[in-house]
């Protein structure tokens, strides 16, 4: 009976010592809690869209200088035509053709992530967007994307062609010369796959023609 009357005493007084904390350290919802580092709360410089009394017309966010170039778009004085290509195509070098894994690495990459959806894995037009309704884009292994220089397919995907959207605001213009190498190397490969096409149907000629 003393125990139970012992323990009972233990939980009123814990009962009335937590009434008396909470009161205590109770908070007034009207006022503003502590703050212990203000600069966490205040921003030393100024937001974005804030006014800002540095600038006569109260802006923090300013319109870049005229004629000013932002970092990574350094402009292209060509224009949007075949005559700009074929322009671009007797004035632009790749400068990535020493063939270093780097190079390949990253056009490998770029390719998988904005080519492939169109071109396909191995450049043939059966991307899986061409096999759902849009239309195919030309094997890369045909005679006029071989042939083209690599200063005219800069062109392309810098301003787009037909159907064939511009990339110059998606992908900088380092990653754009290194596609190209990547895009050179499954030409080769398809280049390769096409002649051992051929001689396989020599050989099937041969044989058919022995057999009769």
């Amino acid at each position: 009976m003393m125990k139970l009357k012992l323990i009972n005493l233990i939980l009123f007084i814990g009962i009335i010592v937590n009434i008396g904390l909470n009161w205590l350290v109770s908070r007034d919802f009207k006022q503003l809690n502590r703050m212990y580092f203000p600069e966490m709360v205040f921003s030393v410089p100024y937001n974005s869209f804030a006014i800002n009394p540095n600038f006569s017309d109260g802006k923090t966010l300013q319109q870049p200088p005229e004629n000013s170039i932002a970092r990574g778009f350094m402009p292209m004085h060509y224009s949007a035509n075949e005559s700009g290509a074929l322009k671009a195509a007797s004035e632009l070098d790749n400068p990535f053709l020493d063939g270093s894994p780097d190079v390949k690495l990253r056009g490998a990459y770029i390719y998988q992530d904005f080519c492939l959806p169109c071109h396909g894995p191995k450049g043939e037009g059966d991307g899986a967007i061409s096999l759902r309704g849009y239309p195919p884009p030309p094997s890369l292994g045909s005679e006029k994307s071989t042939t083209m220089n690599d200063g005219q397919m800069f062109h392309i995907l810098s301003y787009g062609q037909g159907n064939m959207p511009d990339y110059s605001s998606q992908i900088s213009r380092s990653d754009r010369w290194k596609v190209i190498t990547h895009v050179r190397e499954l030409q080769s490969q398809l280049a390769i796959e096409s002649d051992q096409s051929e001689e396989n149907e020599k050989q099937m000629d041969i044989i058919q023609e022995n057999s009769r």
